[in-house]
């Protein structure tokens, strides 16, 4: 029974030796002097911010993309056991001791160092030689700007990782399918397929270039799976549910959950939720939700309400009144009615209180019991302070002659009556008896005399002049077709008036709502405005130092400096290897012109290749080539600010691109002994001037050491390359 133990166990494992080498020098080449330097470096002041907001879990927004990025830089600040305390202002910066740098720069290294071994199995995948995948690897290895890149707390090669290794396993997830279809190797590379997609499109938008690629290659490959007459109706049926599965159902719910973590870890308020609706802001533990927690849901007659405009742009405002009236002429010589100001302020303020009255009852305080305002219903909205009506009338704005003058009325008994009614229109409804509730509807205000509805103009920054206090417009828009957002409202703050005389009033005014009800938002409409928030909201593109075209990337005719030391010439570049780059290009414009001189002569029934180097050369090209052209074609129709990283990922795949064409010459343009040799000898003289720039360019890749004016000088390879030199 015991026979087996005679017998010792044995383990046998096949290993790559070539790939843990490639592994290890990589990791060398990107962990090397991490710490240093201990100062701020180029865009980690911009990540950094959001690191220690997510340490001290503080809600933000950034526009730049999506938090899964962030959170894995954030993960190696937890795990360095920072605290967030740090004032990220400057470029520079010497970080202080509670920083763990180490620990915040760990990630993106260990990212970019997979990238040199990701690079290798991709060649090998695509049924190139060893030699080939050799290359590829070695030369994602000596690139300098991808060294640069990594070995920061930056996101891009943290992107390219997940880019390469969703490339990776669908190639073998493809190379499986004709023999081992369903089993579990099968299903193991078609889900990393899809969870490395999400993972990419989570870390930055630029993911979804490669994700559409690959999902474009996999509807390629099961268009031709239809036609195999050997598959059954069933087995395609089961192939395409399994796409399905992994390659769109799996990446839509890891990206939720992404936003899922990011708001559970991002539950108190900061100086970002305040673009954010009223309803996300009260959410959040602290800031509006202490004033908001538990006031009453259902707006009633009576009920003493401040109205936020939902757009929030250019600035977050409030309706707003005041004792000031409209000047009796403006400085165009417009004149006005002098009638009492109403404004959109973007402060808190005791004049941003409005009583909601019955226009068929006197009583300014909620009855018992309250009477709640429906969608439909007509009110008059009184200021609390001034007990002024708001009204509207044929007299054009200050601002907008073409729409009408906000006011709250004055009797000045000059043939000028009061129009003071307006209608409650509840966008957000469900059904046309909606209640009107706090926070959670969106109102627009409907004039019932000429059906002007209540409107903040200043979309574009305008505001009123001195004698209105700087302070946005309001105007009653004639043309009130659509449900524009500086159209809509929402109550925020709310209470139930119990005071009928006006001194009381105000003091009730001037006092905090204390109540206690929760109205949390559900986790899909917290997602939906985030997500809406990050794809429209827009900081001002501003023309920066080192910003450039798309045009400038493919010849390298820019660089930007990371960082420079206080007192000596040590610095860092984003500077690629010069020869790495000239190749890249080489290589795509070689394979362009075979790609086509290839096509035209197959139309003409000439093949000078075999069917499978074809096969291969194409099927080679759409992953490489389809890869640069995706990350890189696109800039050219975006408006924003490029910086010379953004081609990074393009790169990567145009890099890939060399040994390909490299190995296809060898193979089938020299074709006797003395060609080969000498191509073969040319590879290594090019690939010794690769090695040499990469040493060349490495005190300005690492930052040491440090060189003198005239090493400086030197490196200035291009009259555009802005290499910093301290006057002496």
């Amino acid at each position: 029974m015991l026979g087996f133990l005679k017998e010792p166990v044995v383990v046998t494992a096949k290993i790559n030796v070539s790939l843990v080498a490639l592994t290890v020098v990589g990791l060398i080449s990107r962990l090397w002097g991490l710490c240093y330097p201990r100062a701020v470096v180029f865009d980690e002041v911009y990540y950094g911010q959001f690191v220690s907001l997510y340490m001290k879990r503080i809600f933000f927004v950034d526009d730049s993309g999506p938090p899964f990025g962030h959170m894995l830089l954030a993960l190696g600040g937890y795990l360095g056991g920072f605290d967030g305390n740090f004032l990220w202002n400057r470029i520079g910066a010497e970080y202080t001791m509670n920083v763990p740098v180490w620990s915040l720069r760990l990630l993106p290294a260990l990212a970019g160092a997979l990238c040199v071994p990701l690079a290798y199995q991709i060649l090998v995948e695509l049924h190139f030689s060893h030699s080939a995948a050799l290359g590829a690897a070695l030369l994602i290895l000596l690139e300098n700007s991808l060294i640069t890149q990594s070995r920061f707390m930056l996101l891009e090669s943290i992107l390219i990782f997940f880019i390469l290794l969703a490339v990776l396993s669908y190639l073998k997830f493809n190379n499986l399918q004709r023999h081992s279809s369903f089993s579990g190797s099968w299903w193991f590379w078609l889900l990393l397929t899809g969870v490395a997609c999400s993972c990419a499109v989570g870390v930055k938008y630029m993911g979804l270039f490669t994700y559409i690629l690959l999902l474009a290659t996999a509807g390629l490959h099961f268009w031709h799976m239809i036609g195999d007459q050997n598959l059954s109706n069933v087995s395609l049926l089961c192939h395409f549910l399994a796409r399905g599965l992994a390659l769109i159902i799996i990446p839509v719910v890891m990206y939720l959950s992404f936003f899922y973590v990011h708001l559970t870890l991002l539950y108190r308020s900061g100086p970002h939720d305040q673009i954010m609706t009223s309803a996300f802001q009260a959410s959040l533990e602290g800031g509006l939700a202490r004033i908001t927690q538990g006031q009453p849901l259902e707006v009633a007659y009576g009920s003493q309400i401040t109205l936020r405009n939902v757009l929030g742009k250019p600035m977050q405002c409030w309706l707003h009144s005041h004792a000031n009236t409209y000047p009796i002429r403006y400085e165009n010589g417009r004149g006005s009615s002098h009638q009492q100001q109403v404004t959109c302020y973007p402060f808190k303020d005791v004049n941003n209180w409005w009583i909601v009255k019955d226009p068929g009852m006197q009583q300014l305080v909620v009855s018992n019991p309250p009477r709640p305002v429906r969608h439909g219903h007509i009110v008059q909205l009184v200021h609390g302070i001034t007990t002024r009506y708001l009204n509207t009338h044929d007299v054009a704005a200050p601002l907008s002659p073409h729409s009408q003058e906000v006011s709250c009325y004055i009797d000045y008994n000059i043939s000028m009556p009061a129009q003071n009614l307006w209608r409650v229109e509840i966008v957000n409804r469900e059904s046309d008896t909606d209640v009107w509730k706090t926070i959670l509807s969106e109102v627009r205000f409907v004039h019932v005399n000429t059906s002007a509805v209540l409107k903040v103009s200043g979309l574009s920054g305008a505001s009123l002049p001195e004698w209105g206090y700087r302070q946005l417009e309001v105007v009653g828009e004639k043309l009130s077709k659509g449900y524009h957002q500086s159209m809509v409202w929402n109550v925020e703050e709310h209470r139930y008036g119990k005071s009928q005389e006006q001194k009381e009033r105000e003091v009730e005014l001037h006092s905090p709502t204390q109540m206690d009800i929760s109205k949390n938002l559900s986790f899909m409409a917290k997602f939906t405005e985030l997500q809406w928030k990050i794809l429209t909201l827009k900081n001002e593109d501003t023309e920066h130092k080192y910003s450039s075209s798309a045009l400038d990337w493919i010849t390298m005719d820019t660089n930007i400096a990371y960082w420079l030391h206080p007192t000596s010439g040590a610095q860092i570049h984003l500077l690629g290897n010069v020869v790495t780059w000239a190749s890249a290009n080489a290589a795509a414009l070689v394979y362009t012109c075979l790609s086509l001189w290839y096509l035209i002569r197959r139309r003409r029934k000439i093949y000078d290749i075999p069917e499978d180097a074809w096969q291969l050369w194409v099927s080679a090209g759409g992953v490489c080539g389809g890869g640069w052209a995706v990350n890189y074609l696109p800039f050219f129709l975006m408006e924003k600010t490029l910086f010379l990283y953004h081609y990074l990922p393009a790169l990567t795949f145009e890099i890939l691109l060399i040994p390909i064409v490299l190995q296809h010459l060898g193979d089938h343009l020299c074709r006797s002994v003395l060609l080969k040799s000498m191509f073969s000898a040319l590879i290594v003289a090019w690939f010794s001037s690769v090695y040499f720039v990469y040493c060349t360019f490495s005190p300005v890749t690492y930052g040491q050491p440090a060189l003198s004016v005239t090493q400086l000088k030197d490196l200035r390879w291009k009259d555009s390359w802005n290499i910093l030199i301290r006057k002496q």
